[in-house]
């Protein structure tokens, strides 16, 4: 029997996408938060550039901006090229974020990989990006595809 790749793959996401929830939340942010916050700190770039590269819908994007606004983690300022153009600052409290989170995700990230054997991880990353960037990195055309599950972020309890 064919081994069900798609049902390996969900489960696989989920299970890791739901430490990271877990794990970011004792810090005070959702990965999309921290998706968003860390492509923010590299440069200026508008909502929808941070939405493209983090592979949001724009109201998705919105909402997560609102929400790190409000958490005083970035900010919307006027683009210094283009006056008409809204760039997202990462604030003092946001790059600390990021670096928090980005020592949260690598430990997760190391302790997955080291889960499997030999030289496995390495071997398992190369065909996920090769996957990812290729066979697989452009959704297929399709009149009904697959709508992408929402995640509420978890309540954060202080």
């Amino acid at each position: 029997m064919t081994p069900d790749l798609m049902m390996l793959l969900h489960v696989a996401s989920h299970g890791l996408e739901t430490e990271l929830a877990a794990r970011l939340a004792e810090l005070g942010i959702t990965p999309r938060g921290r998706c968003v916050l860390a492509a923010a700190a590299g440069g200026e770039l508008t909502q929808t550039e941070l939405a493209e590269r983090c592979n949001l819908d724009k109201t998705t994007m919105v909402v997560t901006m609102d929400t790190l606004e409000k958490a005083g983690l970035a900010e919307r300022r006027t683009s210094s090229t283009d006056r008409r153009a809204r760039i997202i600052a990462v604030t003092e409290a946001g790059r600390k974020m990021v670096d928090e989170s980005e020592r949260v995700v690598a430990e997760i990230y190391d302790d997955v990989l080291k889960s499997l054997p030999g030289n496995e991880s390495d071997a398992f990353l190369r065909g996920l990006r090769r996957l990812a960037e290729g066979r697989l990195g452009q959704p297929t055309p399709c009149e009904k595809p697959p709508r992408r599950r929402a995640v509420k972020p978890p309540a954060i309890v202080r």
